[in-house]
């Protein structure tokens, strides 16, 4: 297998370089940022068509990308689920009608979505869905709970996945439903606090919230087939991207060793050392899976080394600086008890790196039985 960049893909990296060089620093918020890249047409460069106000791009354009986009400071997207989850289970499972209605949108970065899928007893066992979403003539009204729903709280709209079949247990009776956010009195959205101080994920309660019925995609009771289509979609280009970010984490952590003397101690340097090496290999194996190694268990093993790598390096940054990584702010005070540095939020983020996305058990399970052959866990009774 072989995977590189040619001059085309050369012009297209210059090409990227120029224009975020050129519109970064006028970003003025997120959803403004949206509409910005959407103009340009950079979003959707990653789908399997074109024709939705959006152009497209190699695998390898898209990389170059994917790179650029990291390296220049960009703002963190708000459209990311829309463009990179939504559209391709649109264009693999949707009607005529939805790729119409939804993509173009999408692509203009005018409507933002999150994920309905998460709920408090159904996270890594998401067969275990409980919202319901009951057919009442030309639309469905939901009922139920979702948790850990990034962006819920700029969404436009989400993509639910809810019984439809009451009688019905774990993936069977489950419908893939598009539910706008904007029905007040009938979606209710609760940020999360974290250990960072910050709120990026969400409870949603949906208490008689409406779906059109035209807006199920694949069919109703047909929810787990499009689910697990849509997590196919969820680790690809954007984990090279990913790495951009470690890397100038990874560099950090290095500077900071050297300032403190720490970098002296052999121990911490082959930790560093390591995680320098780790890194190497974290983008190879992403080259190669994206190369076409068709490989079913890749999105798992891909899953499971980026998330123990950064855990580890959140370790190592708060490691080298020693005792001074346990200090508050410089301006503490009680309405605002957190000022976290960068290497205390990367320590403390990463905590979850392992859980959120699929925890280290469930992938293991997945390599386990879909690609090992081993017996399958027990799930209980069905």
């Amino acid at each position: 297998m072989e995977f590189g960049f040619g001059e085309e893909d050369d012009a297209f990296r210059r090409e990227a370089r120029e224009w975020l060089g050129g519109h970064v620093n006028g970003a003025a918020d997120r959803r403004g940022w949206e509409r910005t890249l959407g103009a340009a047409g950079w979003i959707g460069i990653g789908w399997a068509e074109a024709g939705y106000g959006n152009r497209t791009a190699t695998l390898t354009q898209q990389v170059a990308w994917a790179e650029e986009y990291a390296r220049s400071g960009a703002p963190a997207r708000s459209g990311h689920i829309g463009e990179n989850l939504l559209a391709p289970t649109l264009l693999a499972h949707g009607t005529e009608e939805h790729k119409q209605r939804f993509l173009p949108p999408v692509a203009a970065g005018a409507e933002l979505w999150c994920q309905g899928y998460s709920e408090p007893g159904a996270g890594s066992d998401l067969a275990g869905v409980r919202t319901v979403a009951v057919r009442e003539g030309q639309r469905y009204r939901i009922s139920g709970q979702k948790i850990w729903t990034s962006l819920a709280q700029e969404a436009d709209w989400c993509f639910v996945l809810a019984r439809t079949d009451p009688d019905s247990r774990r993936h069977h009776g489950l419908s893939f439903l598009l539910v706008p956010m904007d029905q007040p009195g009938r979606i209710d959205i609760r940020p999360i606090r974290q250990l960072t101080g910050t709120s990026d994920f969400n409870e949603v309660f949906f208490d008689g919230a409406y779906a059109r019925a035209e807006h199920v995609v694949g069919g109703e009771g047909q929810g787990w087939r499009v689910a697990m289509s849509l997590l196919g979609f969820e680790r690809g280009v954007s984990t090279l991207a990913q790495q951009i970010g470690f890397a100038e984490e990874l560099g950090r952590v290095v500077r900071t060793a050297v300032a403190s003397g720490a970098v002296r101690d052999p121990v911490v340097r082959e930790r560093l050392v390591r995680q320098w090496a780790e890194l190497r290999a974290l983008r190879w194996n992403a080259l190669r899976t994206l190369g076409g190694s068709g490989d079913p268990g890749a999105p798992s093993v891909a899953k499971l080394l980026w998330a123990g790598w950064h855990q580890r390096l959140g370790e190592l940054a708060v490691c080298v600086r020693g005792a001074a990584a346990s200090a508050g702010p410089a301006h503490w005070s009680a309405s605002a008890p957190y000022g976290l540095d960068a290497d205390q939020h990367l320590f403390l983020f990463s905590r979850a790196d392992t859980i959120y996305g699929g925890s280290d058990q469930v992938q293991r399970t997945i390599i386990a039985e879909r690609v090992l052959g081993l017996p399958a866990e027990p799930k209980g009774a069905v």
